[in-house]
């Protein structure tokens, strides 16, 4: 029951005591007593339907979104362990050309026909991962940035070439505009 009822029952029950004059004490009528009384359970009884109606529901929805949490982290590992799957597919070419090309090379020991083959098969490659968002760095002759390079090697140079790439030991790549990984550099100082 609410402050408001109960405060409009104690008024209703004030009002309903009459005082005789015979005896100046006050007696109270059983009957608006009774309906009050009926009333106030028949609320409680709604009040308990209304409480259990919305656990079931508290409880239906915990269970939807904990199945739901599940759902997703199948979901997420399934990324994990297959979202390599269309860039392997397509490198699959790749792999057969390599084959083709060591085959041929153990049948004929022509050497210029091999690097022809190979520079192909590189081509065909980089063409490949650069459609996956891969992107070499390019780095020789570019200030240097710790965001994309790590330097190995430091070299006396003039001011001119004060924090410029010198040489390129391991090339950085990039994948889809992120660093996937530091391109290794000689920096001058």
């Amino acid at each position: 029951m609410t402050e408001n009822t109960a405060e409009e029952t104690l008024k209703t029950a004030a009002e309903e005591t009459v005082a005789t004059p015979e005896t100046n004490e006050p007696q109270e009528a059983a009957e608006p007593q009774e309906a009050e009384t009926k009333t106030d359970a028949e609320r409680l009884a709604e009040a308990e339907a209304e409480i259990a109606d919305l656990k079931d529901k508290l409880l239906r929805q915990v269970a939807d979104f904990t199945n739901y949490r599940r759902q997703q982290q199948k979901n997420i590992a399934d990324l994990i362990l297959n979202g390599g799957t269309k860039v392997i597919e397509s490198i699959l070419p790749v792999l057969d050309d390599m084959e083709r090309a060591e085959e041929n090379i153990a049948k004929n020991n022509d050497i210029q026909v091999a690097r022809e083959g190979l520079e192909m098969i590189f081509q065909k490659l980089q063409t490949i991962l650069g459609k996956h968002g891969l992107k070499k760095m390019e780095t020789t002759g570019k200030a240097f940035d710790t965001d994309f390079h790590e330097a190995v090697a430091i070299l006396p140079m003039g001011e001119d070439k004060k924090d410029e790439i010198i040489d390129t030991v391991q090339a950085g790549y990039m994948l889809n505009e992120k660093v996937l990984r530091h391109a290794k550099v000689v920096v001058g100082q």
